[in-house]
């Protein structure tokens, strides 16, 4: 044998049980190849996986390879008694493959046509040497009408002997006719629980599209949620920034307030002193109305007498107001400066 075709694809063979499920019959793509035996004159695909074979499948004329799918394709043994089918990685290698099986499926015929006429050939010669031999000893002894006879039965002999090979012809065609039915009856049925699964994988697959749909959907709700939760935490963390800021301006004014509090000892010093002062003054004062009091006295007796010195005295009285007022007010400013403080 021969290899005249040589491709790789994934074995698998029709469920026995069922009739209707494909049982993968390789792990990984294999090697699938045509032979041709010279001796045999025949066709076969061969395939191995490692010690094991997986494909051995002679191919004849009545076998028909079928495209169920882009990169699938199947053919029925009836020898083998299974259904092979071969998944490729692209559609160019499956057409390939198909014509290959073409080929092969008209060179097998073509093998068959010519072993049926030699068979046919061999046989008319046989039976038309057994006639003219036994023409040849009645001619001797037969006349005229017997040799038109013996004519006449020759032709009849080879009508019936093509009459017999057509009977037979057409038999071999009621045959394929019928294994084809029977194939395309498998075929059939096999189409249809392919369907069927099919029908199965499309309603999981619109389930699972469902289940992921709405996967995606409660993913991109989670989205959403953690934008919401970015923008949260962005606005926190701008709050916190002006927090740090507010805290840095706190202890900047209690730095501040500690810087002023080392002064406090110094100002109260600076208070009791103006205290003091403001003590002595209000004494001056005292004593500087006591004083008044007696000038005024002093003026009411010495009036009549000292009227000239009446307008020196007013202005004089008018400046030390003035004073005393000043003193008020400073005095209340050192009061408020302490209770400031």
């Amino acid at each position: 044998e021969q290899p005249i075709f040589t491709t790789r694809a994934h074995v698998f063979q029709i469920d026995p049980n069922t009739k209707k499920n494909w049982v993968p019959a390789s792990k990984q793509a294999v090697t699938v190849s045509y032979f041709y035996d010279v001796t045999r004159n025949s066709y076969r695909i061969i395939s191995v996986d490692g010690a094991k074979v997986i494909i051995n499948s002679t191919i004849t004329p009545n076998m028909t390879f079928t495209k169920t799918s882009q990169k699938f394709g199947q053919w029925a043994d009836s020898r083998a008694n299974t259904v092979f089918g071969l998944g490729f990685s692209s559609e160019q290698q499956l057409t390939k493959f198909a014509e290959k099986f073409q080929e092969v499926k008209e060179a097998a015929r073509l093998a068959r046509d010519k072993s049926q006429e030699k068979i046919e050939t061999s046989s008319n010669h046989s039976q038309a040497s057994s006639v003219n031999g036994t023409d040849d000893e009645k001619a001797s002894c037969a006349g005229p009408a017997d040799t038109h006879l013996k004519s006449e039965n020759d032709k009849l002999k080879i009508a019936l002997t093509q009459s017999a090979a057509n009977v037979k012809k057409w038999e071999i065609e009621l045959q394929t006719l019928r294994e084809s039915n029977a194939r395309l009856t498998a075929a059939l049925q096999e189409s249809a629980a392919s369907v069927e699964q099919w029908k199965r994988q499309f309603s999981i697959c619109r389930d699972e599209n469902d289940r992921l749909r709405n996967k995606i959907d409660e993913l991109e709700e989670q989205c959403s949620e953690i934008n919401r939760e970015k923008e949260k935490n962005t606005q926190l963390k701008r709050r916190i920034e002006e927090l740090e800021s507010e805290l840095r301006e706190k202890e900047t004014e209690l730095k501040d307030l500690r810087k002023q509090s080392e002064i406090i000892p110094q100002l109260m010093s600076e208070c009791e002193y103006v205290s003091e002062k403001l003590e002595a003054a209000e004494r001056d004062n005292q004593n500087l109305e006591d004083k008044v009091r007696s000038l005024k006295t002093d003026i009411e007796e010495s009036k009549y007498r000292q009227r000239h010195l009446k307008v020196e005295l007013k202005s004089f009285l008018e400046v030390l107001d003035g004073k005393i007022d000043d003193l008020h007010d400073f005095r209340r400013g050192l009061s408020k400066l302490g209770s400031d403080n």
